[in-house]
């Protein structure tokens, strides 16, 4: 079974587009939407996923990307 990585909609317009858009071409990743992940504090502030149900937050989406491979590397 393939990591989940979860994006909230809302933080999909914030900038985190970019993100869910590059992590969708790894064919060894689920990647999914939901109109609301229960964050929203955090989701108008910064781009975020839940990554296998735990937070990964950065400051752009490149460095999303980033940080989401680097917490399945250090977690799988």
């Amino acid at each position: 079974m393939n990591p989940l990585i979860e994006f909230c909609i809302n933080n999909l317009a914030e900038g985190s587009q970019k993100a869910k858009d590059e992590l969708e071409k790894d064919p060894d990743l689920d990647v999914m939407d939901y109109g609301c992940l229960r964050n929203c504090g955090l989701c108008s502030q910064s781009n975020y996923a839940l990554v296998e149900g735990e937070r990964v937050i950065a400051d752009s989406p490149e460095e999303l990307v980033d940080k989401i491979y680097q917490h399945l590397d250090e977690t799988l």
